[in-house]
């Protein structure tokens, strides 16, 4: 398996690339973070960038097919801000949607013109829990969530004919340092899902099926109580989060 796996360098993209090498595959991995890149090991194919610059996605699209062609191609790289929403600098919020939603979109227009994806193979798109959940102190990041899943689901039927399988990946709060900059402070991180654990999970799910996946136990059952009670679900992410976050402050 040639595996394609973006913010590769730390987190859930370095435990997806590491799944991947251990399992005996070869690895495309693609990061800001040259250092975190490097880590990865002798024999992986790394390339540093910054998805936030959107006039080069072109460019970097191309160079990626070139790069393939791919079993799995994961959409992982993402980045938070957080606190009041009319508070967030119009920035900071134009990287969240750069990086997370406009990024991926234009490098999966890239491969599919290259035909980069091999039939049989898996495009993996990583969303969040938020999708149902909401995300109170996060509006950019939330929106960007939103978007990626929809577009996702805009290609599973095209690409079933190509016989591509397309994933929606929805963690919940995985124990990674993008969890510890952006989550409260407290006893909290206990309930976060190991990285290696979800990524396990997911390569499992995207060896096998299409749709939406919420990797662990416990972030389904959060899942369900979003779709029965929207309004609880909301008020315990308000209260667990967004107060807890202003409080820090």
């Amino acid at each position: 398996m040639r595996a394609l796996v973006t913010g590769a360098a730390a987190g859930l993209g370095r435990a997806l690339g590491e799944a991947v090498l251990e399992s005996g595959g070869s690895l495309v991995a693609l990061d800001r973070d040259e250092a975190g890149l490097a880590a990865l090991g002798y024999g992986v194919n790394v390339l540093a960038a910054d998805l936030a610059d959107t006039a080069a996605l072109d460019g970097l699209g191309d160079d990626l097919a070139g790069r393939g062609p791919y079993d799995l191609v994961v959409m992982n790289a993402g980045i938070n801000a957080t606190g009041p929403f009319e508070a967030v600098p119009i920035a900071k919020q134009g990287a969240v949607i750069a990086i997370n939603l406009t990024a991926p979109m234009a490098l999966t227009a890239a491969l599919l013109r290259r035909d980069a994806i091999s039939p049989g193979g898996a495009l993996v798109f990583v969303s969040s829990l938020s999708r149902f959940l909401s995300y109170p102190g996060a509006a950019s990041y939330v929106a960007s969530k939103h978007g990626i899943a929809v577009f996702a689901k805009s290609l599973r039927r095209p690409l079933a004919k190509q016989r591509i399988r397309v994933l929606t990946v929805l963690p919940g709060a995985l124990d990674t340092g993008h969890a510890e900059r952006h989550a409260p402070p407290g006893p909290g991180r206990k309930r976060r899902m190991a990285p290696d654990a979800a990524a396990k999970a997911i390569l499992a799910a995207a060896s096998r099926r299409s749709g939406e996946f919420v990797p662990g136990a416990g972030p389904r059952a959060l899942a369900a109580l979003a779709r029965l009670a929207p309004g609880v679900a909301t008020a315990v992410m308000r209260r667990v989060i967004f107060k807890k976050l202003n409080a820090a402050d």
